[in-house]
C-alpha cells in the first residue's frame, strides 16, 4: 500500500454492551464528533472515511468472538456492520490500476474459537 496508513486497534473483550462497542470504534477510529452512537451511523463512518486523514485504514479486533458476550443479536449486527463496510472498500479501484481496499477489517480469536467465529461470519454473508 502507498500513502498513509491509519491502524486502529480494538478489543472484544471490551465491547461488553452496545456503548462499549461505539466506544470502542469512536476512540479506535477517532469517529468524528458528529457520530450518532448507533448502528447505523457506525455503517455510516465505515462506509465514509473521509474524516480520517489517511490514505487506507487497517481495524484490527482482537479476541472478536468475545463481542457482546449474552447479546447474539447485537454482535451478529456488529459483524454485519463490519462485512458490509469490508465488502464497500473492496471495489475501489486506485488510480495505478491496482485494486486495493481503502478499509481492511482483520478480526483475530483464541485458535479454539475460530470454527465458532468463521460460522458466526459465514451466517452473516448467507442473509
Amino acid at each position: 500500500m502507498t500513502g498513509r496508513t491509519y491502524v486502529a486497534r480494538l478489543d472484544g473483550r471490551e465491547m461488553r454492551d452496545t456503548d462499549a462497542v461505539f466506544q470502542q470504534f469512536y476512540d479506535g477510529l477517532r469517529l468524528p464528533d458528529y457520530f450518532g452512537w448507533n448502528w447505523h451511523a457506525l455503517s455510516d463512518c465505515l462506509h465514509d472515511l473521509k474524516w480520517l486523514s489517511a490514505d487506507h485504514c487497517v481495524l484490527i479486533v482482537k479476541a472478536a468472538d468475545e463481542a457482546l458476550p449474552g447479546d447474539a443479536s447485537g454482535r451478529r449486527l456488529l459483524f454485519e456492520t463490519l462485512l458490509r463496510a469490508g465488502q464497500r472498500w473492496s471495489y475501489i479501484q486506485r488510480p495505478e490500476g491496482i485494486e486495493l481496499s481503502r478499509l481492511v477489517v482483520v478480526m483475530s480469536c483464541e485458535a479454539a474459537s475460530v470454527p465458532s467465529l468463521e460460522e458466526q461470519l459465514r451466517s452473516c454473508l448467507t442473509q
